[in-house]
């Protein structure tokens, strides 16, 4: 078996301090201990711990997130791509980097911050037929992109592979 290069998964601190649905999750958060400091000094009519349900629900948001990012993992070998999903019921599935297409990247200014962005690999691999594998929050994603592409190029090169494409013009 191959040597592992890279294991990782989507960040749930990414996620929360580089997306505005993190920042909206934190918000959420703080509006519990505020709503109670408000309602404590009497400047809203709000039963006492009425408040508190905005920070467990920020919680349920932050644990639901993390569990999702838990549940997969992704593992870059000299020549596959391997995704590690589940739990309790575990699935492996592989991409053979040489039948990779396409890297794509996408980042906002807010996941340019926290160094976060969303990895898209389109490839010849059935794990792809219905669309483009989506790897969102990656930390270092910059990065990982580059050496994810330098590693398809080394692979297709070991295997004597090139990619043709087909472009049907109607003249």
């Amino acid at each position: 078996m191959s040597q592992t290069l890279d294991r990782f998964r989507s960040s749930t601190w990414g996620w929360l301090r580089g997306t505005f649905a993190g920042w909206g999750t934190l918000a959420l958060f703080v509006a519990g201990p505020v709503g109670m400091v408000l309602a404590g000094g009497g400047v809203i009519a709000v039963p006492s711990a009425a408040p508190l349900v905005l920070s467990l629900a920020a919680l349920v948001i932050v644990l639901v997130k993390w569990i999702a990012n838990l549940s997969t993992t992704y593992e870059v070998t000299e020549d596959r791509l391997v995704l590690h999903r589940g739990i309790i019921m575990k699935s492996i599935d592989e991409i053979e980097l040489y039948r990779i297409k396409d890297v794509r990247i996408d980042f906002s200014l807010l996941n340019q911050t926290a160094d976060i962005g969303t990895i898209g690999i389109t490839s010849s691999d059935e794990t792809t037929r219905a669309g483009p594998l989506v790897l969102r929050d990656i930390h270092r994603a910059r990065a990982r992109r580059e050496r994810l592409r330098d590693l398809v190029n080394a692979a297709r090169k070991n295997r004597g592979v090139r990619e043709i494409d087909m472009v049907h013009e109607d003249i």
